[in-house]
Formats: structure tokens, C-alpha cells, sequence
């Protein structure tokens, strides 16, 4: 435990020097560069506070009297634009402070030692910085949403804001020395003026959520190193390792194996909700749905992503039970847990959901909120609810397709159902079992047989003449990062596969069209081996998503080789 504080205060320090705090920064500064010398301290002081607050109860307190999460922004817009109207205007701030004559001196203007006044500034702000939580503080989010706040869950809370104010601490006060500086040369109207409109401002960008679209743009668009330059540590096994005994990881898991011994479908724990989605879709008005909400129902839970290949291929059979059983009490939901940063992007989800004609609910889990809540560590994995709200099944992966049907016929009797019918049918497509060539990505984290090993950063190929069955190569320039592999110059990827099909996740730097050319034994590929995405011997590729290259009338094994323009990224090869 002491251990997983001392990662939190680490973690909570690195939150603090990334872009995600910019939307914070500029109120952050006029703040406490306003007022008396004690007031860097009550703002951050509130800050932590409720920053805190909101990490550890405010999911489960708002989800237990039905309010908004967007009730806690609008309080800190309230909070932040009438202080700053109070900076502009300084009638507005006397008027405020009239009725309450006595307690004059916690105001926003210099009298007094301003710490109360930056108190309840800096607890508006703790709203507007807690989506800047890493990995850490999602898991303490998940568990006191669904179990409540514990001890422990406080204390790691506590020494991941700690770290974070020491930080912002250092920046106020640096900020106010440079203020103070520009008061002394009598300029001290016009920065109490622009502070009073910085404060403003970010009220308004609060309100109109420009600040979560910044953080969003921040995360999809910049290296990992400087969005979040403690994610190494934040993943690392030993975190990971107490994370997992925080919120009982795998609970689910474990109980199914050792339940697929005994007969019937037996309960293996209450149903944790979902929580934390950043959007739903396909459900009325985009309102979020909740475990408690559907008592009476049987409800299938589906993790999955959209590029990945196991989890489309159990896709039809989910339509299927939804157009069997939706009517019968059967409610579906998918919980969208992405694997790549372009999977955060609710226009690829909703087109992804459309091209996959999904009808039934579907959370967007960008921050895998729900997914830590279930303790899954799973695409695909699905599980049962039964009418009383308790989880009785769970299967990981695909196939058994007919063990899962038939559990959920049994709980839909159990909960009254009659006249089911004949069984769901579908067409899937499935893994060839003579398949020999394991999933890769293409990154410097998890790339796996490559000659030579993958590297961090921009850098020159040579590639390999002679490859060993089931390996990869890259030639050309190619800039390597924690997440992709993107082509620079001359870029090609050579692979000694062994499979009947070849999928890969590509997408562009820039959104806009490319070709890449697509050789099997150097040789152009032939319409008659060519995957559904392959035109010509060229796959064109214009969305970030899972491209079908090959498809071979059965398991082969044969040479590819890609060679892919400048701006392409691949991020993972998958096999059938």
C-alpha cells in the first residue's frame, strides 16, 4: 500500500507538468497572483480538495441522488466567472461583499490574507483539473464508484493530489513573483484587469467544454512522453500489481473457471455498473444507462474495440441474440474500450458501431472507467447479468458461441421468459486452427519478432534479406513511438507469415488518402488472395481502422511485404 501512495504522489507530481494542466494554468495564475500572500495556498488547498472529492466520492455521491457529472462544471464555471467579474469590476466585488461586511477580508480583492477567498477559487478548479487523472486515480474512480470509498482509496488519493500540488505550488508562486514584479512598475490595474478577464475566459471555455476538447486533441496528437510522461510508470507491473488488489481484478475471471466445474450458472458477484463513459450511443437522447436501471432484464455486457479482429468476428452473433431475445428481455451492452488513441475518437466509434449495424447500447470507456470496474482484462469478453442485478457467466474470447446462447436462454427463463423459439443463427468468421503466426504491434512496447528489434524514435532499416518463418522486418526511415510505427521514407515492411488471413490496423497522419502497395512473394497480390480491402494489389487507406489484406484459400506459408508512403501508420498485425 505505501508503495502504491508513493507511485500516486510520483504520478500526481508528472499530472502536474503535462499539457493536460494548460486549460488549468492561466485561471491557476490569475488567481493566485491576485489577493493576499496566503492565497497560492488556499487555492491550491481547494484544488486538492476537491480534486480529491471528486476522485474518491463524487461518482458514487452523484450517482446515488441522480445528478449530472455536469453539475460539479457548472458549479466551478459559477465559481470562477463571478470571481472574475469581481477582478473586473471592482463595484460588482463591493456589492458581493456588502452583506457580508464581517467576512470582507476572504474576498477576492488584496485585503486580507486572501486564503479563504483562494480556498473556494482553487475548489472550482479542482473540477475542471480532475480529467487529468492517469491510469492510478481511473482505477480509485472505478472501485469508489461501484464499492464506495474506503481508507485506502483516500490515502492513494490524497498522495497522488499531493504530488500534484506540490508542483502546482511552485508554479503559483513563480507566476505571483512575475506579477508582483509588473504591480511594482505600476501596472498594477491592467494585471489586475487581465487577470480578472484570464478567469473569464476559462469560465467560459469550461462551460462550452473546450477545455476537454483541448485535454482530448492533447491526447491523440502529442508523444506519450509529454501527455503523460509517468505512464510508464502508471503501467508498470508493480503498479498494476496493487491496483489490481485495490479494486479485485479479475474476480469475474477467476469465479467463471472455477464455476464452468458445477452445474447450472452459478452467481459469481454483483454486478458493477458503468461508470466514468465518456458518451453513449444508440441509446435515447445519448442518456447513460445504469445496472440498476435494468432490474428485470437480462443483460449481456460486450468489451470490445473496433480494430480488433476477435471481437468483430463475435459481432454477428451478438446482432443476432439482440434481434432473437431483445424482445423476450434480453438487453445488450457493448462498453467500447479503446486499444489505440484513435479508438478515443467518438466520430470513429459511432461510424464503427454504424458499419457494424449495432443497435444496441454502446459506452464509450475512453479512460477504461468501466472496464477496471469489472476488473476485465479482455477484447472481446462478455458477461450475463441476471434479472436480480448478479453477474452468473463470462467467456473471454471467441467461440462457444452456443455455451453463451444457452446461458442466456436459462436466465431469461429464470426471469419468466416462455416461448423462445429456435436458437439464434449467424455467419462468423473464424481463426484457422492450423494458424501459426501470433498478433504483433507495431511499436517499440510490445513489437514481437522483428529482425532488428524495433526503436524508439525516428530512424533508418535496413531490413532482412533472409526472414525466419514467422518473422518481420521494416526497411527505409520510419518514426517509431510507444503506440504505432509511421512511415518516413522508403518504408517497407517485410513478414514470413504463416496463416490463411492477414489483418493490420493503419491510419494516416493526417486524415487525408494513401495507397499502399501490397506484395505476396514479391509479387503483386492477385485479386483470387487478395483481402475484401484490396483493390489492384493497393489497399487505400483513409480512416484508422482493421484492413483486410489477405485471404488465402487456406493456411500458407508465404512472404508479405508492404510499402507503405509517408504517413501511414500501422499499429498491429492480427492473423486468421
Amino acid at each position: 500500500m505505501a508503495l502504491l501512495v508513493l507511485f500516486a504522489f510520483v504520478a500526481g507530481a508528472g499530472t502536474a507538468l503535462t499539457p493536460c494542466v494548460l486549460p488549468v494554468l492561466p485561471a491557476l495564475l490569475a488567481a493566485t497572483g491576485s489577493g493576499g500572500r496566503r492565497r497560492p495556498i488556499g487555492v491550491i488547498c481547494g484544488l486538492v480538495t476537491t480534486f480529491t472529492v471528486a476522485i474518491v466520492a463524487l461518482a458514487s455521491v452523484i450517482d446515488g441522488v441522480g445528478l449530472p457529472d455536469e453539475t460539479v462544471r457548472a458549479l466551478a464555471v459559477v465559481v470562477l466567472f463571478v470571481f472574475g467579474v469581481s477582478l473586473l469590476v471592482p463595484s460588482v466585488a463591493a456589492r458581493i461583499e456588502a452583506p457580508l461586511t464581517r467576512l470582507a477580508r476572504f474576498g477576492p480583492t488584496d485585503r486580507g490574507d486572501g486564503f479563504w477567498s483562494g480556498l473556494l477559487v482553487g475548489a472550482g478548479l479542482g473540477f475542471v483539473y480532475a480529467p487529468c487523472a492517469g491510469p492510478i486515480l481511473a482505477a480509485v474512480v472505478s472501485v469508489s464508484a461501484t464499492t464506495g470509498a474506503s481508507g485506502e482509496l483516500v490515502v492513494v488519493a490524497l498522495g497522488y493530489a499531493a504530488g500534484s500540488a506540490l508542483v502546482l505550488l511552485l508554479i503559483a508562486y513563480g507566476g505571483r513573483r512575475l506579477l508582483d514584479r509588473l504591480r511594482a512598475a505600476g501596472r498594477g490595474a491592467a494585471v489586475q484587469r487581465t487577470l480578472g478577464i484570464v478567469m473569464v475566459a476559462t469560465a467560459v471555455a469550461v462551460a462550452t467544454d473546450l477545455d476537454v476538447r483541448f485535454q482530448t486533441a492533447l491526447a491523440n496528437d502529442f508523444p506519450d512522453f509529454l501527455t503523460n510522461p509517468t505512464r510508464a510508470l502508471e503501467r508498470s507491473g508493480a503498479v498494476e500489481d496493487r491496483l489490481a488488489e485495490l479494486r479485485g481484478r479479475a474476480r469475474f475471471a477467476e469465479s467463471a473457471r472455477g464455476a464452468e466445474r458445477k452445474a447450472g450458472l452459478p452467481v459469481l458477484g454483483r454486478a458493477p455498473d458503468f461508470t466514468g463513459n465518456e458518451r453513449w450511443f444508440n441509446t435515447p437522447a445519448g442518456a447513460p444507462l445504469h445496472v440498476r436501471q435494468l432490474r428485470g432484464k437480462v443483460v449481456l455486457v460486450d468489451f470490445w474495440t473496433y480494430t480488433c479482429i476477435n471481437c468483430i468476428r463475435t459481432l454477428p452473433y451478438l446482432r443476432a441474440w439482440d434481434a432473437r431475445y431483445g424482445k423476450r428481455g434480453l438487453t445488450i451492452v457493448g462498453v467500447h474500450t479503446p486499444e489505440f488513441p484513435f479508438e478515443r475518437d467518438a466520430h470513429n466509434v459511432e461510424r464503427a458501431i454504424g458499419q457494424n449495424q449495432l443497435r444496441y447500447a454502446v459506452a464509450q470507456d475512453n479512460e477504461y472507467a468501466t472496464w477496471s470496474a469489472w476488473g476485465n482484462q479482455y477484447w472481446p469478453a462478455k458477461y450475463l447479468i441476471d434479472s436480480r442485478g448478479r453477474v452468473r457467466y463470462a467467456h473471454f474470447g471467441e467461440g462457444e458461441y452456443e455455451k453463451t446462447e444457452s446461458a442466456i436462454r436459462a436466465l431469461l427463463a429464470e426471469a419468466g421468459a416462455s416461448h423462445l423459439g429456435e436458437t439464434a443463427r449467424a455467419r462468423v468468421e473464424t481463426a484457422s486452427p492450423e494458424l501459426a503466426t501470433p498478433e504483433t504491434y507495431l511499436n517499440y512496447e510490445r513489437a514481437k519478432n522483428f529482425d532488428p528489434p524495433l526503436r524508439p524514435g525516428v530512424g533508418s532499416y535496413a531490413g532482412a534479406s533472409d526472414l525466419a518463418p514467422v518473422h518481420f522486418s521494416l526497411s527505409g526511415t520510419w518514426d517509431i513511438s510507444a503506440e504505432s510505427a509511421t512511415a518516413v521514407r522508403d518504408a517497407r515492411i517485410d513478414a514470413r507469415v504463416t496463416a490463411r488471413k492477414v489483418f493490420l490496423v493503419l491510419g494516416t497522419s493526417d486524415g487525408r488518402p494513401r495507397q499502399v502497395q501490397v506484395l505476396l512473394d514479391g509479387r503483386p497480390l492477385p485479386e483470387d488472395e487478395a483481402g475484401e480491402d484490396v483493390t489492384g494489389g493497393r489497399v487505400t487507406v483513409r480512416d484508422q481502422r482493421l484492413y483486410r489484406l489477405v485471404s488465402l484459400p487456406k493456411v500458407e506459408d508465404r512472404r508479405l511485404t508492404l510499402e507503405l508512403p509517408p504517413g501511414v501508420s500501422g499499429y498491429a498485425f492480427t492473423f486468421g
